[in-house]
């Protein structure tokens, strides 16, 4: 009986060890991310100003970095990409938490763009806050539960809650310790939480008392004129990066002219309303990105030159690579750039 029994034993010890192999390389989570080069879309079809001048032969476009979560089989893989980083994953948030932040991101970018271009065109027009909003909710404390990251802060107490500034002011007349009650808006329903609020410890070394979650607010530009407003699609892709490149184009919509002069013009760099261009993250994988599209120029902000410089050596690209620190900086040298004829 034993002669019979064993095959069967064999077959069934070499199935499970069969899954555990795929379980431990495709399933078993791991704390590491892996980064790549990932897309250079036109950023004309995410961005419509009502009454904008539809010359543009060339084309501006925003660069992105793919970000994979790693399993055993893609570090592996990785290893073997010159093109892969392996970094760490963040810990301190949960997937939606990510998610709604680097939403948070992308519409505070392109408001600062709005501004920005409006700011440079001379277009007149007003500032307004939609909403705060929770951006993160650390593990921390058990009253901390009764907020979900992508909340509304309506109310707290019944004063109404309108700017981030406000919703300080309004905390800081209570004290740690205090509950106060605080209307919210979670998927479109307004409900009633009891808060305790907990101390807020500052750079400065002094504490406030506070919610002790993260917080946003979403801002609204809106010009004097209904010509001038500018509308986003959804462009799938979360963070602030693509903010200097977004004033680009909406800049080009707004005046008469064709700002691209007939070129593909990639580039990343956050922006301020005053036009100011800060450091992004993964700027070695956007060059990369850019020159699969056929860059011919990409605005990389002076911070990140240095290690745009060297990717653009190891790939031998024939892509011009321009620093900036401001948007003016980048306006500047499209003005030298000579038109290329279609």
């Amino acid at each position: 009986m034993l002669r019979f029994r064993l095959p069967r034993f064999r077959t069934l010890a070499y199935l499970l060890c069969v899954a555990l192999l795929v379980y431990v390389s495709v399933y078993m989570p791991t704390p590491y991310t892996i980064e790549r080069p990932g897309s250079a879309d036109e950023i004309k079809p995410m961005v419509r100003v009502s009454g904008a001048d539809p010359e543009e032969n060339g084309s501006f476009m925003m660069t992105t970095v793919s970000v994979t979560y790693a399993n055993l089989a893609l570090l592996g893989l990785s290893l073997l990409d010159h093109d892969a980083d392996i970094g760490k994953r963040n810990t301190d948030q949960d997937d939606d938490e990510y998610r709604i932040t680097q939403e948070y991101y992308m519409n505070s970018s392109q408001s600062s763009a709005v501004a920005a271009a409006y700011r440079e065109a001379g277009v007149p027009f007003d500032v307004e806050t939609q909403y705060v909003f929770i951006t993160t909710v650390p593990d921390r404390d058990p009253q901390q539960k009764e907020f979900v990251a992508g909340d509304k802060i309506i109310r707290v107490d019944g004063k109404k809650v309108s700017t981030l500034d406000g919703l300080r002011g309004l905390l800081e007349t209570y004290s740690a310790g205090d509950t106060v009650n605080v209307t919210l808006e979670r998927g479109g329903v307004s409900m009633e939480q009891s808060v305790k609020l907990v101390d807020i410890p500052g750079e400065d070394g002094t504490v406030r008392p506070g919610f002790g979650v993260s917080t946003g607010e979403v801002m609204r530009i809106d010009p004097d004129d209904p010509a001038d407003e500018v509308e986003f699609t959804q462009t799938r892709v979360g963070g602030p990066s693509a903010g200097l490149m977004f004033t680009l184009e909406i800049y080009n919509q707004l005046t008469p002219g064709d700002l691209t002069r007939g070129h593909r013009i990639a580039g990343t760099g956050t922006i301020k309303s005053d036009g100011t261009v800060g450091e992004i993250g993964g700027v070695q994988h956007k060059i990369v990105a850019a020159e699969r599209r056929g860059a011919d120029l990409f605005f990389v902000p002076a911070a990140n030159y240095e290690a745009a410089e060297k990717k653009v050596q190891e790939t031998d690209s024939a892509m011009t690579l321009v620093s900036v620190d401001t948007l003016q900086d980048a306006l500047d040298y499209i003005d030298d750039m000579p038109v290329r004829i279609p």
